[in-house]
C-alpha cells in the first residue's frame, strides 16, 4: 500500500489524468473465471459494508484503494476519503432505495469491509450475485480485476492475495450508462446501482469444479465437467436413475453419456433429480429435471407434444428495495402467475437473480431468459459485441441446468441493420455452443408500413418474438392478423409483449390511461389472438408496474403502469381476470 505522504504528491498529477480508468479496467473477471456455485457452503459477507459516493472517480484517480488505516489522531495529513471507517449501507442493496439524495446518482461508489480468515491450505473464491454495472475489486490495496455486466454473476479468486487474520475488500461499482455497454444508454427500466445480489466467499481445494452441464439430449443423459486444478477425473452420481461413473478429464475437461430413463420434468410434473460430482476433493451437488424442448415447423414442442404458452412478462423491480430480489417476492410473483393461469413467463431485459430458475423448476414454469441487448446499442463496436457475448455466456452456464428455462433470447427491438445482423448472428452462435439443448429468439421488430415480419434475424433463431402494442401505440387490430398471413412464418411466433396503460392511483374515467381503456384493449387482443394459428404463445407486458425514469407524464408519474397488478404487487386491475378467463379457455382446449 501507499503511504499517505505517496499520495498527496500524487495527488494533483492524478486529479488531471483523464486515462485514470484504463489500468482497472481489464475485464478479467468473466464467464471463464466462474466457479459452479450449486451446493458449496459458502460464507455470506452480506450486512453492512462502508459506502460513500464518487462522482468524479477520485477514488481511481487518488488510489483511495491504496491507503493504509490508521489511527484519526495520529493524522498529520488532510484526506478526501478513508475506507475503513464512516457511512456504511446493507449488501446487497440498491443504493436509490436507500438515501433520497442517491435517487438519480450515475457514477462510482465504494464498498468496504474487513474479513477475517483462518488459515486454509486451498483455494478462496469471492462470488458477487451481481452488481450494477461495472465492479472493480481490490484486496488488501491490490487490483484482481473487473466485471462487465450487471445482472450476472462473477467470481475473483482470492488465493495469493489474502493471509490468515484481517483482510480487506474494496469494490468499486459504477452504474454510469456508455456507449459500448449493453444495454447502452437508452432504456426503458430504471437504471439502479449498487452490489444488487448475494456475496459469498467460498473456500475450495486445490481443484476446483468450475461447471457442471447435465442435460438429456439425444435420448441420453450427458454430463460435461470442467475441473481446474491436479485431478484427472471427476466422479459424477445420479442415484435415482443408478448413474455413478467417473469421468475423464483431458485438460480439465470431460463429459460422459449415460443410458436412463427419467420421468420427464413438465410444468405439470415438475420432476427433479439430485446430482453430484466430485473432483480432487472439490463437490458440488445440484437438482436436475430432463426434458426436451425443440422447433417443429411453427410448432413449440416440450417432451414431445406442441404446446402454447399462456406467459406474462416480468420485470426484477420493486416499489420499496428496487432491484432487489427475495424468495418472498419471487413466490409471490410465481403465486400471481398461477393465479392467471400462466405456464411461462418471459424474464425481462436481463438476467433474473438465479433463485427464479431454481423456483421455477420447482413449481413448473417455462422461463424465457435474456440479455439486455436492448434498443440503440453501437453494433460496430468489438468491445460491446465482447461485452454482450459475455453476459450471454455468464448466464447460460448459471442457468443451463434449469430445466425450467426453454428460451435464451439474445436481443429486444432492434433495427435491421448489417452490423447488427452480423452482432446478433454472433449471439445466436453462441448460445447454441454454449448449449444445443435449448431455443433461440429475439423480440424483432416489424415492418408498419408493408405489415409483414421483415427482420433478417428471423432466420436464424427458432422463435419469433414480436412486440406489438396495437390498441395502445398502434391503433388497427386487423392489422395484427395482416401480419402473419403476409409473413407466413416457418417458424414459432410468439407475442413476446403487448398490453396498455392502466392507472389505477389517478387515471381517468375513461380512455388512455384508465382502467378500463387497458381492460379493453385486452379485450380486443384476445378476440383477434384467438384466430392466429401463427401465434405459439404470448407474454403481455406486464405483470406489475415498474419504475422507470423516462415515464414522466400526470398518469405515469416515473412509472410504466401496464402491469395488471399495481406496483403495491396487491391491487388487481381488471385486465387481470380477463387474461386469467381467456388462459382457463386456452389451458382447457378451447
Amino acid at each position: 500500500m501507499l503511504e499517505r505522504s505517496d499520495l498527496a504528491e500524487n495527488a494533483l498529477q492524478a486529479l488531471h489524468d483523464e486515462d485514470y480508468d484504463r489500468p482497472y479496467n481489464t475485464q478479467g473477471l468473466n464467464a471463464e473465471t466462474l466457479i459452479f456455485a450449486g451446493g458449496r457452503r459458502g460464507r455470506s459477507l452480506d450486512g453492512d459494508w462502508t459506502f460513500c459516493v464518487d462522482l468524479l472517480d477520485t477514488g481511481l484517480r487518488q488510489k483511495w484503494f491504496a491507503l493504509e488505516p490508521s489511527d484519526p489522531e495520529d493524522r498529520i495529513e488532510p484526506w478526501d476519503y478513508d475506507p475503513y471507517e464512516g457511512e456504511t449501507v446493507p449488501v446487497p442493496s440498491c443504493w436509490q432505495m436507500l438515501e433520497e439524495k442517491w435517487y438519480f446518482f450515475e457514477g462510482s461508489a465504494w464498498y468496504g469491509r474487513w474479513i477475517d480468515l483462518d488459515p486454509h491450505d486451498g483455494r478462496r473464491f469471492l462470488r458477487i450475485g451481481a452488481a450494477q454495472y461495472d465492479c472493480k475489486v481490490f484486496v488488501n490495496g491490490r487490483f484482481l480485476g473487473n466485471h462487465y455486466g450487471g445482472s450476472t454473476p462473477f467470481c475473483v479468486e482470492l488465493t495469493g492475495a489474502v493471509s490468515p487474520g484481517r483482510n480487506f475488500v474494496l469494490l468499486c461499482v459504477n452504474n454510469a450508462r456508455t456507449r459500448d455497454r449493453v444495454p447502452m444508454r437508452n432504456t426503458d427500466w430504471f437504471n439502479y446501482g449498487g452490489i444488487t445480489r448475494e456475496v459469498t466467499l467460498y473456500d475450495t481445494p486445490a481443484t476446483v469444479i468450475r461447471d457442471l452441464f447435465v442435460r438429456l439430449e439425444d435420448g441420453r443423459i450427458r454430463i460435461s465437467v470442467h475441473a481446474d486444478g491436479p485431478s484427472d477425473r471427476v466422479r459424477v452420481e445420479i442415484p435415482e436413475l443408478g448413474i455413478s461413473s467417473e469421468i475423464a478429464l483431458a485438460e480439465g475437461q470431460g463429459e460422459g453419456s449415460f443410458d436412463a430413463v427419467p420421468e420427464l420434468w413438465s410444468p405439470e410434473t415438475p420432476r427433479l433429480y439430485d446430482v453430484r460430482a466430485e473432483a480432487g476433493g472439490d463437490v458440488v451437488t445440484d437438482r436436475v429435471g430432463f426434458r426436451t424442448i425443440e422447433r417443429r415447423g411453427t410448432e413449440i414442442v416440450l417432451n414431445g407434444d406442441a404446446l402454447f404458452l399462456r406467459g406474462i412478462s416480468v420485470h426484477e423491480d420493486d416499489a420499496e428495495t428496487g432491484k432487489l430480489t427475495s424468495e418472498a417476492d419471487l413466490r409471490r410473483r410465481f403465486a400471481h402467475a398461477a393465479e392467471l393461469g400462466c405456464n411461462f413467463l418471459r424474464l425481462a431485459h436481463y438476467p433474473h437473480h438465479e433463485m427464479a430458475a431454481r423456483l421455477a423448476d420447482e413449481l413448473g414454469f417455462l422461463l424465457w431468459e435474456e440479455i439486455p441487448v436492448y434498443w440503440a446499442i453501437d453494433f460496430a463496436n468489438p468491445a460491446t459485441l465482447k461485452d454482450a457475448r459475455n453476459q450471454l455466456v455468464e448466464l447460460i452456464r448459471r442457468d443451463r441446468n434449469r430445466a425450467s428455462v426453454v428460451i435464451w433470447s439474445i436481443g429486444n427491438e432492434n433495427p435491421d441493420t448489417d452490423a447488427r445482423l452480423e452482432f446478433m448472428r454472433d449471439l445466436a452462435e453462441t448460445a447454441r455452443s454454449e448449449d444445443p439443448t435449448r431455443l433461440v429468439a429475439a423480440a424483432c421488430l416489424v415492418n408498419h408500413r408493408k405489415l409483414r415480419i421483415e427482420d433478417r434475424l428471423a432466420a436464424h433463431i427458432d422463435v419469433i418474438g414480436i412486440n406489438e402494442y396495437y390498441g395502445w401505440y398502434d391503433e388497427d387490430f386487423d392489422e395484427l392478423g395482416v401480419i402473419g398471413r403476409n409473413s407466413a412464418p416457418d417458424r414459432p411466433v410468439v407475442i413476446s409483449e403487448t398490453g396498455a396503460d392502466g392507472d389505477h392511483e389517478m387515471g381517468p374515467a375513461r380512455g388512455l390511461f384508465s382502467l378500463d381503456y387497458q381492460a379493453e384493449v385486452y379485450r380486443k387482443q384476445i378476440a383477434t389472438l384467438r384466430g392466429l394459428d401463427y401465434v405459439k404463445g404470448i407474454s403481455p407486458w406486464i405483470l406489475y408496474d415498474f419504475r422507470v425514469e423516462r415515464r414522466q407524464n400526470r398518469f405515469q408519474r416515473g412509472w410504466n403502469r401496464k402491469g395488471l397488478i399495481a406496483a403495491d404487487k396487491t391491487t388487481k386491475k381488471p385486465a387481470f381476470d380477463i387474461l386469467a378467463t381467456y388462459y382457463a379457455e386456452r389451458k382447457a382446449g378451447g
